[in-house]
Order: structure tokens, then sequence, then C-alpha cells
């Protein structure tokens, strides 16, 4: 054999480094994609090298599929929090902003581009903040003023802190102003509830004793009498309009399927606000002049779709409420106007004492007088501005109010077109333009 045995061993060295080096080089390969960390990139290699490829590259890809599906359920956790109606905001072990959504921002006043890392007590300077989270009990929730709240809209928050992890802390506000209105109203309803029955209730406990203890003439006792009768009529009429708000409130909406007259809504208004007028002036020289479309007007202005009784409730309430606040010898007028949208106004015009721009926008509540002794002398209960509100808002319509102090006041109420039909807005338009000097108003009506 050529070379002998010391040929063989130099050649098997030879092959051994070979084999050495090309085992290296693909290792290499390897060792470079593991750095790179790209599965794209993998070499293709076979044997061993080649399995511990294959193998990595199936992990990377777990890892790699894993990785986005947490960036995707994190994603999808941060959009949730993001939608949330309350404020999130995620601190850390120290107090630092790490993250919050755009409610927290509004509420608080943070800006994500300038105030993440930044320490929430440096932020909230609110008193009571900084004693609640100072005292490390954070088992009840703390109310503060939001940082848009003005005068004119005080905006209320609930701040509650949750720990959690080691040491963080998750800071959740809610917008409490709608809530603590609503509760106010309900303290301030019961009270005016309580008010409203007791006055009356201890005039007629009075009088009841006066007729059991004293001796008096049929003159006397009839008109005792008279006066229990009339207290006991205004309780009558607070219950009465207090069962009726309840259920509008609770009622269903009105379907479609029931159409009522228009004029036998505006009838039926003109005879309660024409007997209202008669016990109203009864002992007066001066009578109201109640001035109410003529028959033909009323027939033209076809049918409306709803609740017959909530719908003459709502027209009635404006008309009545028209007579009570205007002095006798002043003049109301009540049209139905149709509108070139298809809409129907019914519009109430009286020349009263008027209302101050100030107490416009909360005639609607519950209770609420401008002036509470001229609304006990006229029977007024409180109650009926709060029912047209309700009525109208089911019946799709919306109720606007103007008046200028000592010259009288306008009560228009819009209902939508596809309420309305069979309406001839010819013979509308010719009456209106006849009647046109008594319903001229002082300004447009601003809606509630």
């Amino acid at each position: 054999m050529e070379g002998g045995p010391w040929g063989a061993i130099a050649g098997a060295g030879v092959a051994t480094w070979v084999w050495f080096i090309w085992d290296f080089w693909r290792g290499s390969r390897v060792l470079r994609w593991l750095r790179q960390g790209d599965p794209q990139t993998a070499p293709s290699l076979r044997g061993m090298w080649g399995e511990a490829a294959d193998r990595a590259r199936r992990l990377i890809r777990q890892a790699d599929h894993q990785i986005r599906a947490s960036d995707a359920r994190l994603h999808d956790i941060l959009s949730a929090l993001q939608a949330s109606p309350n404020g999130v905001v995620l601190l850390d072990e120290e107090g630092h902003i790490e993250w919050c959504n755009q409610m927290a921002e509004a509420h608080f006043g943070f800006d994500v581009g300038r105030d993440l890392m930044q320490t929430v007590g440096n932020l909230v300077r609110d008193p009571d903040f900084t004693r609640y989270y100072n005292a490390q009990n954070f088992s009840r929730p703390v109310a503060l003023q939001g940082r848009s709240s003005t005068t004119a809209r005080p905006v209320r928050i609930s701040v509650q802190l949750h720990p959690y992890g080691d040491g963080r802390k998750l800071l959740l506000s809610q917008d409490i102003t709608a809530l603590e209105q609503a509760e106010a109203m309900r303290r301030d309803f019961v009270a005016n509830v309580s008010h409203e029955i007791r006055t009356p209730l201890t005039v007629l406990t009075g009088f009841v004793e006066t007729l059991q203890t004293l001796p008096l003439t049929d003159d006397e006792r009839q008109r005792y009498l008279g006066m229990m009768s009339q207290q006991a009529a205004r309780m009558q009429s607070v219950v009465l309009d207090l069962l009726t708000l309840s259920r509008l409130e609770g009622s269903p909406l009105p379907g479609m399927s029931d159409w009522v007259p228009v004029e036998a809504l505006l009838k039926r208004s003109e005879e309660e606000a024409r007997g209202l007028s008669a016990t109203l002036t009864v002992n007066q020289q001066k009578h109201h002049e109640i001035i109410f479309p003529p028959v033909e007007t009323m027939r033209a202005a076809g049918q409306i779709a709803g609740i017959v009784a909530e719908l003459q409730s709502a027209l009635s309430n404006l008309v009545n409420n028209a007579v009570r606040y205007t002095p006798a010898g002043g003049r109301i007028t009540v049209c139905w106007d149709m509108l070139d949208n298809g809409n129907a106004r019914f519009v109430v015009t009286d020349t009263g004492v008027g209302i101050a721009p100030e107490h416009i926008p909360r005639l609607t509540e519950r209770f609420y007088r401008v002036d509470r002794s001229r609304s006990r002398e006229t029977g007024g209960t409180g109650l009926g501005l709060a029912i047209v509100k309700h009525a109208v808002q089911r019946h799709g319509a919306t109720l606007q109010i103007s008046s200028v102090v000592g010259k009288g006041s306008t009560f228009a109420v819009e209902f939508p077109a596809m309420r309305l039909r069979g309406a001839q807005p010819q013979v509308l338009k010719s009456q209106i333009a006849l009647q046109a000097p008594h319903n001229a108003s002082a300004h447009e009506p601003a809606a509630l």
C-alpha cells in the first residue's frame, strides 16, 4: 500500500479536520441563525444540525405565535378598558402612571404623552384625594370635583383605588354627577310630596277639630266644609298627578295603531280651559279672553297617533297653565300649525305675568314653581309641566318655551310628521294668517 500506515493515519487526520471544519461551519450557521431568531432565514441542513435547526425553528415559531397571541389579548384588554365608560389608571408600586384610558384623561385632565410615569399625587391635587391616598384605606371610594367642573355645570367623580400584584394599584373613576343630581332630586321630590300633602292635611285636621269641638252656626259649618272640600281636592290633584307621572314613566312607548282626531283633543282642552277660567274669575268683573281655532280649522288638523289620555293631558295642562298664570282680562290664544316639513305645532300663547329666563330650564322639574304662593292660589300642583314633558317625549315630540316677564309666555309642542295624517295644510295656513296678530311671540321658543 502506497504511503503505508503513516499515510493512512495522515489521511484520517486530514479527513477528521475537514469533517470538523465542515461541521463547525454548519454549527456556525445554526448559531448565527439562532442569534437572529428569524424563522424565515433558518438554514436548510441535514443530519444532526439540520434536525436541531428544524426543532429550533418550530420552537421559535411557537414562541412567536404565543407572543403575538399575548399581544393581541393585551390589545383587546386595553381596547376594552379604553371603551369603558369609567376612567382606568394603572399605577406602579411608587404611584407612577403606567397607563390610562381616555375617560381618565377627561376626569383628571391627564395627557398620556406628557404624564406617563408621573406621580399621580402630583397631578391630582385635590386635598380629599391626597388624604385618601395617604391613608392607604381603599375600602370605599372618595368623591372629587371633576377637572372640567364649572359653576354652571358641576361635575363630580367617584374615585377608588384597588391594590393588585406586587404593590401596584388600579385607579377607577366614575362620573357620578347624574347620580348625585338624581339623589338630590329624589330627596327634593320626597320633601315636596310630603309638604304638598301635609299642608292641606293639616288644614283638614284643624277644620275637623273645629267642627268637633266648637258650636257652629249652619253658615259657619258650611263654610268650613267648603274649605275642607277644597283642601281634599287639592290633595287628590297631587295624588292623581303623581299617579299620572308614574304611569308615564313605567308604560311602554305609544304605538302607531291608535289614531285620535286633533279636533277632539282641542275641544276637550277648550272646555277645561273655559271651566277653569270661570272658576278663577267667579268673583271678578273681568274674565279671560280664550281664543281657540274655529271648528273648520280643528277638523282640518287631521289625526294624531298615540295614547289619547297622555296627549289630552299634555295639551290640557299647557292651556290650563296659561289660564292659571294669566290675570283676569288677559288673553290666551291656542292654535295648531302645520309646518313645511310635515310636522305640526300646538302653540299656547298668553299675556300673563311671564317667566324670568333663569327659571325656564327648570320649569319641567317636578314641583318646581316660580311663585309658590301664586301656584297654591290658582290650584297648581307643580307637576303639570313635568307631565307635559314626559308625555310629549314619549310621542317623539319636543316642548319649547319662551317668555318675557310682564308680557306673557309661549308654550309650543312640535309633533313629528310620522304621527300625523289627514291634515289639510291649505285650510290651516289660511286660518293662521287670520290669527297672526294673536300668535305673535316675543321671540323664538327655546327647546327644553
